[in-house]
């Protein structure tokens, strides 16, 4: 198996690192810009493999997607790091153009590989490798519902001071603010958490996941990338070794919530063809009102992006 990461920054490293050091493919081969970036990241990777002991072999090229054909896989994290102040829908300009490029070169040289997108803002970001790569939706998707749900669970566990590994958890919706919390699927070992914690501490833990990128930035003054980067990998590995895993991933909705054409967050089953099942789950009111208003804010970055390309046309 070969799986190929484009941007081989904090994001695209850490995947490409944790790829390699659980064994998830045979080759990943890291793909940057910037002349010997990539080429130094991998090799630092692959000398770290005597060490920690894997086999996956890496490899690091400038620009040149001869490199990644046949791919079964690319994640393309490329494109701009926020800083502090701003916003994911700032970055839609210049990250567009980059995902578009990007695309069109995977897909010349992969055009049967599953796409991953983390490039942010990452809604709209999916949209537009979705438009260019002209593959169907089961191959194109973006990376945000396991971030979410991890920084989630996480926080869940530090309040109940449990193991994170019991915690089970969706969120639906787009990346960031707007993401809609579902507490009524969440466990603790099976017991609803509910049943575990405060309706203040609990609204409070959700509150705090949907700015949890902003709250790294503040503290870093950069992007968060260890738990992107390995949220990221994990979906590679579940498409690789066909396991089926239920996540929360941003996928063009088509008719699912009574939503079509919009790019949300919702639960799949991921397998070796990619979304292998979108789950429908029954909604209430109030989460159905959430939906809708975070569907409303993609669909504006959305209209963004469209009148950016037209005005460009």
């Amino acid at each position: 198996m070969k799986v190929t990461v484009v941007g081989a920054g904090n994001v695209g490293a850490t995947c490409a690192d944790v790829l390699a050091t659980r064994e998830i493919a045979n080759e990943v081969v890291l793909v940057d810009i910037k002349e010997g970036f990539a080429e130094g990241k991998a090799l630092d990777i692959w000398q770290k493999a005597p060490v920690i002991g894997y086999d996956t072999r890496t490899v690091g090229v400038t620009n040149d997607y001869s490199r990644t054909a046949n791919s079964d896989v690319v994640v393309i994290t490329s494109g701009l790091p926020r800083k502090p102040g701003m916003s994911r829908d700032d970055l839609i300009s210049t990250n567009a153009g980059i995902v578009k490029t990007v695309t069109e070169q995977v897909v010349k040289y992969s055009p049967n590989a599953i796409i991953i997108v983390v490039s942010n803002p990452l809604d709209v970001m999916t949209y537009q490798a979705h438009l260019t790569s002209g593959l169907p939706r089961e191959k194109v998707f973006g990376m945000a519902g396991i971030l979410d749900t991890a920084r989630y669970r996480a926080f869940l566990a530090e309040a109940l001071n449990v193991s994170p590994k019991d915690i089970q958890a969706v969120l639906m919706g787009g990346h960031g603010d707007t993401m809609v919390p579902l507490p009524r699927y969440t466990t603790v070992g099976g017991i609803p958490v509910t049943e575990l914690i405060g309706k203040a501490e609990l609204d409070a833990i959700v509150q705090r996941t949907a700015v949890g990128g902003g709250e790294l930035v503040k503290l870093m003054g950069t992007s968060a990338w260890y738990a992107p980067g390995a949220a990221a990998a994990q979906m590679v590995e579940a498409i690789l070794r066909d396991q089926r895993r239920v996540f929360p991933v941003c996928i063009e909705l088509q008719g699912e919530y009574g939503i079509n054409g919009v790019y949300l967050g919702a639960p799949v089953i991921l397998g070796r063809n990619g979304i292998e099942k979108v789950i429908e789950l029954q909604l209430n009111d109030e989460e159905l009102a959430m939906l809708e208003t975070s569907r409303g804010h993609v669909k504006e970055v959305m209209d963004a992006l469209d009148n950016m390309t037209k005005a460009n046309a």
